[in-house]
């Protein structure tokens, strides 16, 4: 992978972010999608100086999501990757039915998982004229194992996986189609949410209780997405990858590694 232009959802800050860097050092150009962070966005396409650009959109809107499309193929002529990242969640302890309500599973469901599809649907024509396309979506072990900040989380994360190896199936042989699923990820949200004291407890609580004894960061998470995305994994679709440090490996998915989501 030395060249391509990809579109990164949520591609200002955290996952997004680290992966807009990591396929810049491979040779991609991105185009790197916000709703809100405006500045972030910008101040990471300088930082990357190669021609990629900032475009906000709303990705819950589907006229946003063929916009977006559009403005990867009249900016670069091309789109080879996309990586549905942008996601949002509701915490809300699995034992209280009552903190969640239909409007909130609607809220979680249109970005998690349908803005995701629409996103593929708006980019699927042009990254069938390429040779090397391929979509990586951001889920969660949550929707493996029912866990995480919240039912409507994991259940739109789930369905996401599910979509996953749909997608998979209708666009190959021109598009692979794969999912990663981490757990724990360090992310600015909880430098904001706990100070930076807390996300060291976190980090630390986290790290006690994974086989790797680390608390993965979002530089963890963005290397096995840009391994799915590169031509030589040209033979994986429809897969998912669990990236949690190994988690999984002690707990079956019975435990939450603190917020996944």
């Amino acid at each position: 992978m030395d060249e391509g232009v990809a579109i990164v959802t949520g591609g200002g800050t955290g996952i997004g972010a680290a992966v807009v860097r990591r396929l810049a050092a491979r040779g991609v150009r991105s185009v790197i999608n916000y709703a809100h962070s405006r500045h972030e966005a910008e101040a990471l396409a300088a930082e990357v100086a190669n021609g990629s650009i900032a475009v906000q959109a709303d990705i819950a809107d589907d006229a946003a999501c063929r916009a977006l499309a559009k403005a990867a193929t009249d900016t670069f002529g091309r789109l080879d990757f996309l990586v549905n990242n942008a996601g949002r969640t509701k915490h809300v302890q699995h034992e209280d039915l009552d903190g969640l309500d239909a409007a909130d599973f609607v809220d979680i469901y249109r970005l998690n998982t349908i803005a995701a599809f629409q996103m593929v649907r708006a980019c699927a024509s042009a990254m069938r004229e390429g040779a090397m396309s391929a979509v990586v979506n951001v889920a969660s072990i949550a929707g493996l194992h029912g866990v995480g900040s919240s039912i409507a989380y994991a259940a739109s994360k789930g369905a996401m996986l599910t979509m996953t190896q749909s997608l998979a199936r209708v666009l190959a042989p021109a598009i692979r189609v794969n999912a990663v699923a981490p757990g724990y990820v360090g992310t600015s949200w909880f430098e904001r949410s706990l100070g930076v004291e807390g996300k060291k407890k976190m980090d630390a609580g986290v790290a006690k209780r994974t086989p790797m004894a680390m608390a993965p960061q979002a530089e963890d998470i963005a290397g096995p997405i840009v391994m799915l995305l590169d031509p030589a994994a040209r033979a994986i679709t429809g897969e998912t990858w669990r990236v949690d440090a190994g988690f999984h490996l002690d707990t079956g998915g019975s435990r939450r590694p603190g917020r996944e989501g």
